[in-house]
């Protein structure tokens, strides 16, 4: 598909694999709308954002009006990646990590493509890219909440891609292994290094899945680093 011309809803564009995508599609011509709770730290002629909780669903649909507005109300790529977690046993999470993973993670990715799917369904076309996780693909110790919410999307993301696919709509899910963002900043135990996928390659991977031929459906992309705590010390 040629991306040029065309119009991409982006859910936390300021840091991370968001902004790696948001620069990547500003660079293919696309005109890109962010959302999201911090402002990105920068700037393209085609690119906007909106100042919103994804976990607000009138303030979410509000900014969606607001850019669908401005864009004759055609939009033809959604991509949910604003999420987080927050690291710990289960005993120790608090009811307030509880509910915002939940939140962000589940509620963000069904309000935002709840409200896009109308118009999609209308052009008989689009394309929905939603960043789950390995830990949507298998558990893991200290992290069964964030898991929690990565299933969910996982199975969310796998009813839509079957009811819309008719529709001309494609559904992706992207499952990452780790990526060096500051998604870590809530694990004291893990920093961030250079053994970890790179944002930027992550996007570009679903840049490539973006313009794939319209007949030719992506639904599930795992991606991992290679070695993800560096080479074996001989």
């Amino acid at each position: 598909m040629q991306l040029e011309g065309k119009k991409a809803i982006i859910t936390g564009i300021s840091k991370g694999i968001g902004k790696a995508l948001a620069l990547g599609l500003l660079e293919k011509g696309v005109s890109v709308a962010g959302i999201g709770m911090t402002a990105p730290d920068y700037q393209h002629e085609n690119l906007q954002f909106m100042a919103c909780d994804v976990r607000n669903f009138q303030a979410l649909d509000s900014a969606m009006q607001q850019i669908l507005s401005g864009w004759n109300n055609e939009v033809h790529i959604l991509i949910n990646n604003a999420g987080l977690g927050y690291f710990g046993k289960m005993e120790d999470i608090s009811l307030e990590q509880f509910d915002e993973m939940m939140q962000v993670n589940v509620n963000g990715v069904f309000y935002a493509s709840k409200l896009v799917l109308p118009h999609m369904k209308k052009q008989q076309y689009g394309h929905i890219i939603t960043i789950s996780s390995t830990a949507g693909l298998e558990a893991y110790p200290e992290v069964g909440v964030y898991c929690a919410t990565k299933f969910a999307v996982k199975a969310m993301m796998g009813s839509l891609y079957q009811e819309v696919r008719y529709d001309g709509i494609k559904v992706t899910t992207l499952y990452p292994g780790s990526v060096k963002t500051d998604f870590f900043r809530n694990s004291p135990g893990i920093k961030p290094h250079d053994y970890m996928l790179m944002p930027e390659d992550v996007a570009t991977a679903m840049i490539q899945v973006l313009e794939t031929p319209d007949n030719y459906h992506v639904v599930n992309y795992e991606v991992r680093p290679l070695m993800p705590k560096g080479p074996k010390v001989k």
